[in-house]
């Protein structure tokens, strides 16, 4: 068995397949940000983000693409290689077998421009019930580091932090995850545990919306530059902590995961 990275304490949702999903879908949603360390700061931004099938990804009209690509490129592994054929073979690297479908969780392209904190992956075996969850975290930094999670039939697991994120929240402690397979809603959570306490939660909470090209228009439209825009957001929020005096943490040496950077 290869390198496991991240592997949660709980065991995989087996009761996934019950509620069928609809795919592609947009989930019309809020991202909430709960800091609770040395400082209080809350805040909460409007978003959008897309449910994919990795085997059947968006076939969108010619004019609507710029405004929503999936490549390789901007997630784990190889970029000469599908985002599928990178996570099957990076899981296998951890003793995985897939066998049946991958819905994923993230951010598409937006005029040649996309960012992605984190990408949510939901792996199915034959029958179609969850075998497991891979969390794909990305930095501001160009790095991305991948867990891997057995959730229990909540959707909950428990995870090591290896991967530096924020440098205003020390290595060290552990995530406290909430990641179920997203239905008519999405509700997502994220929290740190550090010496006791909770210093960041995060959580993502939406409402589904077929992904029409209607719809797609209507997002782009309602939340222009939607990548660029959490990109900047991520930026101004650093630059408030930094000018309210949070000591920043140091940055240790990033080391690539096999398969994933």
């Amino acid at each position: 068995m290869g390198e496991v990275t991240g592997t949660s304490t709980g065991t995989a949702d087996r009761t996934a397949a019950v509620e069928p999903v609809v795919v592609p879908a947009l989930y019309d949603a809020t991202v909430s940000h709960v800091r609770r360390e040395r400082i209080t700061n809350d805040f909460s931004h409007r978003v959008y983000t897309w449910l994919v099938d990795l085997d059947r990804l968006p076939r969108l009209p010619v004019w609507l693409r710029p405004f929503a690509r999936f490549e390789a490129r901007d997630h784990l592994g190889d970029p000469n290689r599908s985002i599928k054929d990178n996570l099957v073979a990076w899981l296998g690297d951890q003793g995985v077998e897939v066998t049946g479908r991958v819905l994923m969780l993230a951010n598409a392209r937006v005029l040649g421009y996309v960012f992605n904190p984190l990408t949510v992956y939901w792996v199915h075996d034959a029958s179609g019930a969850l075998l497991c969850v891979v969390a794909e975290v990305h930095n501001t930094y160009g790095e991305r580091h991948c867990y891997l999670l057995r959730t229990d039939a909540d959707g909950r697991a428990s995870t090591t932090k290896e991967f530096y994120v924020s440098p205003f929240l020390a290595m060290g402690g552990h995530y406290l995850m909430r990641l179920p397979r997203p239905g008519a809603r999405l509700a997502l959570t994220v929290a740190l545990r550090q010496n006791g306490s909770t210093p960041f939660t995060a959580t993502l909470s939406g409402v589904r919306t077929p992904a029409t090209p209607a719809e797609v228009l209507r997002m782009a439209l309602r939340r222009p530059l939607m990548p660029q825009r959490v990109s900047a957001l991520i930026r101004r929020h650093g630059i408030a902590l930094w000018a309210r005096r949070v000591p920043i943490a140091r940055r240790p040496r990033h080391v690539p995961q096999g398969g994933v950077q």
